[in-house]
């Protein structure tokens, strides 16, 4: 039990449950519960730096996707948090166990720097209890101008049969649907997988309960605050086959993600205020 840290990672030990955290991007790399890992990580993810990690839970920060235009479009794709090291600040309660992680433009690049100059401060809060993970933001503007921003967990869970996952929960919402590019109202049934997926499902209920399951049984439940958005997504065959750090390559089949976060447009943040957002992921085995 507690908490041990090495020069790029920091591993979370509580009762039957363990995490690992890379420190570039504060990315959970590993969540296990008595044994059995519940995230997707490519046997090719790259943990030296150079890149975003391909799988665990890397963070979206301060734009999802890629901006065409405003404060964000010269930021890379997803923005900066996922591509650079995280301070951790240290353990702040023992049971459950929970960590935190900071990010602020003194650990940023320079030409990070240049591309979003806004002041502001990211606390990361991890809490590892016997059966759940809660993955906390918080987002601070110590500036003197307002600004907005994006933030999403994008995580990635391991799963038995894609041909058996459904995602439910996520309601009769708006849909923007980025393989068919098309927007549409969702129906309320189960989600399931037989192509490529990649939907922005919005304005969804803090009440709704987002559900993992293969076939009738609930693998994971997740619990949202102050997210409304939830992204699906599966690279299926074709897009597997072109992203290089994607391996096996037919991993598509046994993994999916199901992102929590807040997309479809900018939260604004004015000087002086702050903005939390969390997830609490819970196995059920």
């Amino acid at each position: 039990m507690g908490v041990k840290e090495t020069e790029s990672e920091v591993t979370l030990s509580f009762k039957e449950s363990e995490v690992r955290v890379l420190k570039f991007g504060a990315t959970v790399l590993s969540w296990k519960v008595k044994g059995q890992e519940q995230l997707w990580l490519s046997d090719k993810a790259i943990l030296d730096g150079s890149k975003a990690v391909r799988g665990g839970i890397p963070l979206v920060f301060p734009v999802f996707g890629k901006a065409t235009e405003g404060p964000c479009a010269k930021l890379p794709q997803h923005g900066f948090a996922r591509n650079h090291s995280w301070e951790l600040l240290g353990q702040v309660q023992e049971s459950p166990l929970k960590v935190q992680f900071a990010l602020s433009p003194d650990q940023l690049s320079q030409e990070a720097r240049d591309q979003w100059p806004s002041d502001f401060t990211l606390i990361y809060t991890l809490t590892l209890d016997s059966d759940s993970l809660t993955t906390e933001m918080s987002v601070e503007n110590p500036g003197q101008s307002a600004f907005g921003f994006n933030v999403l967990f994008h995580t990635y869970f391991r799963i038995p049969s894609v041909d058996s996952v459904k995602v439910n929960g996520l309601g009769k919402v708006p849909v923007h649907d980025k393989v068919s590019v098309s927007k549409y109202q969702a129906d309320g049934e189960p989600v399931t997988i037989s192509s490529e997926v990649d939907r922005v499902y919005s304005e969804i209920a803090d009440s709704n309960k987002i559900e993992i399951l293969n076939g009738d049984k609930v693998d994971v439940d997740i619990e949202r605050t102050n997210l409304p958005d939830v992204v699906v997504w599966n690279p299926w065959i074709e897009k597997a086959n072109g992203l290089g750090d994607f391996y096996p390559k037919d991993g598509y089949k046994t993994m999916i993600c199901v992102e929590t976060g807040s997309v479809s447009s900018p939260v604004n943040l004015e000087p002086g205020s702050s903005w939390v957002g969390r997830q609490v992921l819970k196995a059920h085995l």
